[in-house]
């Protein structure tokens, strides 16, 4: 017989490694045979509601790794949610509409010219629909959850015609006009764009300073006096119709080198550096009003522009003195408004100028500044001309620059119900607490919304127009269109001639033959995703509006959070979320931004196949999502390291527990041992910490380290270091063993339960070898958490105990670095402790020894007040005296023992196991050992 068939040595069929790669799928499949999320949602029925309304990702490609961290995280929410008494249902979505779709159909050669838009945007929804099915394999790969088969989808004909009585709602308050003023536009999407798809970068431009001659002076200027202005967008000079400065500021004319100007007196000695005047004379000074309705000379065009006052005339930088084109600048075209002067705006669609700009007709409007430039210096007009670098906005999709248009476009003004939307700001529950002013300043500073896109594959605008070309956006026309894109989709409009769309016998004043044409430009498509409240939200009998929660990354701010709470505020008055929280951006190992040109991309299908979406899940949990995250592979495998303890820990409880039931071996708290009861009170405080810290305040990273720390702190480090001297050497059925067997069991079904949300693949490989009613731990509610009589008491001894611990492993380590023992089993350790340290031990109602992994013949606690011996270490309350204990080991504990031998059956081994061993193992008495 060998001497470890005596030991009560763990078994499991639980693996060391994991093999996520291989077998999560299996897990996956068999949740989804047995409707695990349907049946989750079924126990959970009757109980209160929580709604987390997924922002729709757009469909296009295989997910990044910032889905993952946002879908991941989601899942972990409803998971936490549905384990802690809550109905949460969880209803995925898809942004289906867009210029993306256009452009990869394009790069894939088909000429949206050569058909019918109809045609063009069948095959804009043929491609939609392979991305949303490519993404939902990727996303259920993630081992999300949810109605995977039942999206909601932005092209659904329901969805289009819930967001077309969103528009007529808005029209019917009055909140939709139509204007032709200045928009970001996008030549490289050859679209509008909305203040949300801005993103700034820096650029070089050129920097250049312009001189215009008075014409008339209003007899306050002669003739041979200039005006100066100063702009870093020289391809706007053709358009220039006028030259604001401000009512109040001190203006000069100067004589500079023998030429007359008029500049700003503040800004008078930076021009004269910029342009490097010698001698400047001040000849009169005047306020700006003075200036109003003289005109100047175009640089090369046979036109006057006219002097104009401004408020938004500032003395930052520049002349004092504004170039004025209503056309292409915000500020411009409201103060050219009041002069009546036209809005001017000589660029296509594509960024190239039209014959209003003679000269530079077919030119890119960027290649047009040396041009310009080059012409103005030929006129004797061009001061300076330099060159700097400064932030400047890009269409976020294409990465290019934009430039500001004026074409007529469809608006929501937001200045009519504003004030609607801030008071509704303040009342949501701004989980990241810098997000409410974000929000708000956004919504308070912005400009009206261009809601009009001309683009073919979205939802288009539902307006007609008479002969007169009065635009008809009634109730009566709204509720139609919205019937027949329920009932036959959104491509019905481009199907249709105009007075096949209109309402059956509908007349106008406007147009007395009965003759209508349509609208052919579509909604922005945040106007489409900003609409899934009432395309989703109400639409749905299992989920509620407002929704619990809105998360989505930082820069949905100025997005989906944005579009959302104003359409909502336009058409109900409310909030579509009552909570919201973002996460920062996912950024490589060194922090930098990710790019596939620097080669620094995770893509989660990659992490899964060499990792397992564990690991991915994992390091969701580990992150500090409230700001920008990293992520490498080096990274990851170092939460895989992470895991890998996780595994080893609960695979020594699961094989330490093999021969236990809860039922028949189970020791109730009252009857446990006192370090027992100090580690279910640890547990306990793990959960309450995990669920009330961690999972409620939706702080992953707190359940991490919560849950780590208690593995590797309370349980590997001192708890289960001990446990081998019980639970292999005891009787099997012995009180001890049978105490910490509880813990462990214990400790097993609440880690399983409390991971489940993080790892549910490995959660639900721990639930199959533990002993529970329920078939998966998905469908289980998290543990309870108890409060033991006297538990404060108990934590105060065993508190001051593990401190008493440390200092004993600190002399241990000292006498193991000098040579003088190896393991803590042969050292002789002599307590030497003040009153308050003696008393502790012997509250911990313990085996001291035992917990300190030596051999308790050669451990011993002298009286308070016994003279210290000068080798011994001293603390602040004890010390400690570590010698080489001198005796025979046992082969079977393998602790030094004086009574090694006392057994003549078994001269080997100590009384203790000797007794063990007859009494469990009869045979060995007529055996030998091998």
């Amino acid at each position: 017989m060998k001497m470890k068939d005596t030991l009560h040595l763990g078994k499991t069929k639980f693996p060391m490694r994991g093999n996520l790669p291989n077998r999560e799928g299996n897990w996956q499949q068999e949740w989804e045979e047995n409707n695990i999320y349907e049946r989750r949602q079924k126990i959970n029925e009757g109980k209160p509601t929580f709604v987390l309304h997924d922002g729709p990702p757009f469909a296009n490609g295989n997910i990044h790794i910032g889905h993952a961290l946002n879908k991941i995280s989601k899942d972990i929410i409803i998971r936490a949610k549905s384990m802690s008494g809550y109905r949460a249902p969880y209803v995925p979505g898809w942004d289906t509409h867009g210029l993306p779709v256009e452009q990869v159909l394009a790069n894939k050669g088909i000429k949206r010219k050569e058909m019918t838009t109809a045609e063009y945007r069948r095959k804009c929804y043929e491609y939609a629909m392979t991305q949303v099915d490519k993404q939902r394999d990727d996303f259920k790969r993630l081992g999300v959850q949810g109605e995977w088969e039942d999206p909601y989808l932005t092209l659904a004909p329901s969805y289009e015609a819930a967001e077309i009585r969103v528009f007529g709602k808005m029209a019917e308050k009055g909140y939709i006009y139509k204007g032709m003023k200045p928009i970001y536009w996008s030549p490289s999407s050859e679209s509008s764009l909305a203040e949300a798809e801005i993103e700034y970068k820096d650029i070089k431009s050129p920097s250049i300073y312009v001189s215009f001659q008075i014409v008339d002076g209003k007899d306050l200027l002669d003739e041979n006096t200039s005006f100066i202005i100063w702009t870093t967008t020289p391809w706007t000079i053709p358009s220039n119709l006028a030259i604001t400065v401000h009512p109040d500021f001190n203006y000069v004319q100067v004589n500079a080198d023998g030429n007359k100007y008029v500049v700003a007196k503040d800004l008078l000695d930076e021009v004269q550096e910029v342009l490097g005047w010698d001698n400047v004379e001040i000849l009169q000074e005047f306020k700006g009003n003075q200036l109003e309705n003289m005109t100047a000379q175009h640089p090369f065009y046979d036109r006057t522009s006219l002097l104009i006052l401004g408020d938004h005339v500032t003395l930052d930088s520049g002349t004092g003195l504004v170039h004025t084109s209503p056309g292409h600048g915000e500020d411009d075209y409201y103060v050219a408004k009041k002069y009546g002067l036209p809005v001017l705006s000589p660029v296509d669609s594509r960024g190239v100028f039209t014959e209003e700009a003679p000269g530079f007709e077919g030119i890119f409007y960027d290649k047009a500044n040396p041009m310009v430039t080059d012409l103005l210096k030929e006129k004797g007009a061009l001061l300076n001309l330099d060159f700097y670098v400064h932030s400047y906005p890009h269409d976020w999709r294409t990465k290019k620059p934009v430039i500001f248009r004026a074409t007529p476009q469809w608006f929501a003004s937001i200045d009519q119900f504003r004030q609607n939307i801030l008071d509704e700001i303040e009342k949501v529950d701004w989980i990241i607490p810098w997000g409410e002013s974000r929000l708000y300043n956004m919504i308070r500073d912005r400009g009206d919304w261009v809601i009009s896109r001309q683009r073919a594959w979205g939802v288009p605008l539902p307006i007609f127009y008479a002969e007169n070309e009065e635009a008809i956006i009634t109730p009566e026309t709204v509720e139609h269109v919205a019937q027949l894109f329920e009932k036959y989709g959104s491509n019905v409009w481009f199907e249709r001639e105009a007075k096949d769309l209109l309402p059956e016998g509908f007349t106008h004043p406007g147009s007395p033959n009965g003759a209508f044409t349509k609208e052919t430009d579509i909604m922005d498509v945040w106007f489409d995703s900003g609409s899934s409240h009432a395309g989703v939200l109400r639409q749905r009998d299992e989920l509620t509006f407002p929704a619990d929660m809105y998360l989505e990354g930082s820069d949905q701010y100025r997005g989906w959070f944005n579009s959302s709470i104003t359409t909502s505020v336009a058409v109900s008055g409310k909030a579509p979320y009552k909570s919201v929280l973002s996460q920062g951006f996912t950024l490589d190992g060194e922090g930098r931004k990710m790019s596939k040109s620097l080669g620094n991309t995770i893509v989660p299908d990659k992490v899964i196949k060499q990792m397992g979406a564990d690991i991915l899940r994992l390091w969701v949990s580990s992150v500090d999502y409230e700001s920008d995250v990293r992520v490498s592979m080096d990274i990851l495998k170092q939460v895989s390291e992470v895991y890998r303890k996780i595994r080893n820990t609960v695979r020594f409880l699961l094989a330490n527990t093999s021969d236990f039931d809860p039922k028949t071996n189970g020791v109730e708290f009252v009857d446990l041992r006192s370090v027992d009861k100090y580690m279910m009170i640890r547990l306990n405080e793990v959960i309450k910490e995990v669920r009330d810290n961690g999972y409620e305040k939706y702080d992953f990273l707190h359940v991490y380290r919560t849950i780590l720390n208690f593995i590797t702190v309370d349980l590997s480090s001192f708890y289960l270091d001990f446990a081998k001297d019980v639970v292999y050497i005891e009787e099997e059925d012995s009180y001890s063993r049978r105490c910490m067997q509880t813990v462990f069991y214990q400790a097993t079904v609440a880690i399983a339960k409390l991971l489940a949300p993080i790892i549910p693949h490995t959660a639900e490989e721990i639930w199959s070898y533990v002993k529970e009613e329920e078939e998966y731990v998905q469908l289980t509610d998290f543990p309870a958490y108890q409060v033991y009589a006297n538990q404060d008491e108990l934590m105060d001894i065993w508190t001051a105990f593990m401190n008493f611990r440390d200092k004993v492993l600190k002399a241990l380590e000292i006498a193991r670095d000098e040579k003088l023992i190896g393991k803590s089993m042969e050292a002789k350790v002599t307590i030497y402790p003040n009153e308050q340290v003696k008393s502790m031990l012997t509250a911990t109602d313990a085996n001291i020894a035992q917990l300190l992994i030596v051999s308790p013949d050669f451990f011993e606690v002298e009286e308070v007040g016994k003279e210290v011996p000068e080798e011994a270490v001293v603390f602040d309350d004890v010390a400690i005296l570590v010698e080489k204990a001198d005796g025979p080991v046992c082969e079977r504990c393998r602790q030094v023992r004086s009574s090694v031998g006392e057994n003549e059956n078994f001269p080997t081994m100590c009384s203790h196991c000797a007794a063990i061993v007859e009494d469990e193992y009869p045979e060995a008495v007529q055996a030998s050992f091998e």
